[in-house]
């Protein structure tokens, strides 16, 4: 199941929308970060979607742009792919588990460096994500997307927290 697609579907209940304010919508509740919302992928998903009946054109050519409204095909799917999101629990692919994999490839002061700099990487992010909190709602967001926002700097919080205990014990040579 894509997440761009249950995005885009779902940006659509509110209204007909052209690929440039569906964009504008996903990059307001901040997807390009925690979804990893491909923004080429929207102007293609629209018009795919439309060519599978989930997605009524109701406007063309003004400008070049498009204007698509949701179905009645396109409200079902949409549903029918968002609620398995709530239950299914997938891994999160995150390619520091593959650095993690070959930690006893580095040398200590390598490792060691590594580890530190990934320190200071995440308390830059989580403070950054921090400062993010509350700014949506002033373009318009609802205040449930600071909920994503704080569900990252959670994530965050636990690598960082993982980090400092991996420096100790490369320290005191119990890792790698």
């Amino acid at each position: 199941m894509s997440s761009t697609r249950v995005l885009i579907l779902g940006t659509l209940l509110d209204g007909p929308l052209n690929g440039y304010q569906v964009r504008r919508q996903l990059e307001m509740m901040g997807a390009d970060i925690w979804a990893n919302v491909a923004y080429g992928s929207i102007y293609h998903g629209l018009s795919k979607m439309a060519d599978e009946g989930l997605l009524d054109v109701v406007e063309s050519g003004k400008g070049g742009k498009t204007v698509y409204a949701l179905s009645d095909d396109g409200r079902f799917e949409f549903y029918r792919l968002l609620m398995p999101f709530w239950y299914e629990i997938k891994p999160i692919v995150d390619p520091f588990q593959v650095a993690l994999t070959f930690m006893d490839r580095l040398g200590k002061p390598d490792l060691l460096a590594a580890v530190r700099g990934r320190k200071e990487q995440l308390q830059m992010a989580i403070a950054m994500t921090e400062r993010a909190l509350g700014s949506k709602q002033r373009h318009g967001a609802p205040r449930h997307i600071d909920e994503n926002l704080k569900l990252n700097i959670g994530m965050l919080k636990a690598q960082l927290e993982w980090c400092e205990d991996a420096v100790q014990k490369v320290e005191d040579d119990e890792l790698p």
